[in-house]
């Protein structure tokens, strides 16, 4: 009887949770991710910004040798920031600024977390990056360089640890109904940009969440060095 070949990603089985980190963990889409991930099973590590403050190399090496004992199965680099400006606004502070948590934050906890996967031969690390790294708007300019450049990241990560079974993916949501989207927008722009949507309604951080708890579990094997797209059809238009 032939028998199918297994793959390096389907093994080793876990004798015990897997460990995930995720940052920006608090509220909005990291906090959903956080509780889909709890609930499967997962022990979860989400640190405040006090412990790991991703604007700040300092602080993210002082978190990185604190934890060095922490094998870490997953990596959920959500945390970002959006500073909007049109492009003769950018200005060095901002930009600097958003290129360390958008970008330098993710690359060094991966550079920090993903050898101990490869030595483990197993491990799952999802960049949450957003639709405008793929499509823009006004006043998104650093913002989709910063998103774009993360996304790269992801397939230059999936290339190079892929052989050591780590899959590498990023999470690209579109307009999501967060808290913060309701601080930010009167009901007439959320109508409106519900409006804009094929299913005429901003997604539900826990609809991401699902999606992104696939990502990192062991039910995906073979997809790696993507961007999923969760937009509800947004970029279809």
């Amino acid at each position: 009887m032939n028998q199918a070949p297994s793959t390096k990603n389907e093994e080793p089985r876990a004798s015990a949770p897997r460990t995930a980190l995720v940052t920006g963990g608090a509220r909005g889409i990291g906090a959903a991710i956080a509780a889909e991930l709890t609930s499967a099973g997962c022990r979860v590590v989400a640190p405040t910004r006090s412990e790991l403050d991703l604007a700040s190399p300092a602080s993210i090496e002082a978190w990185v040798a604190a934890n060095s004992g922490l094998a870490v199965d997953i990596l959920v680099n959500n945390a970002g920031i959006n500073v909007l400006r049109a492009l003769p606004e950018i200005e060095t502070a901002g930009w600097a600024a958003m290129v360390q948590t958008n970008l330098s934050a993710p690359l060094r906890l991966i550079q920090a977390l993903a050898p101990g996967m490869a030595a483990r031969g197993w491990g799952r690390i999802l960049n949450v990056s957003s639709i405008f790294s793929l499509v823009t708007k006004e006043r998104r300019a650093a913002y989709s360089m910063t998103k774009a450049a993360l996304n790269a990241l992801t397939r230059s990560a999936a290339v190079e640890y892929g052989p050591a079974g780590v899959l590498v993916n990023s999470l690209a949501p579109g307009y999501v109904d967060t808290a913060l989207t309701r601080q930010n927008n009167p009901p007439e722009v959320i109508a409106a940009l519900a409006g804009a949507i094929p299913l005429r309604r901003l997604a539900q951080p826990a609809e991401l969440a699902r999606t992104a708890a696939f990502l990192v579990s062991e039910a995906n094997t073979y997809l790696t060095g993507q961007t999923i797209v969760v937009d509800g059809g947004f970029t279809c238009l």
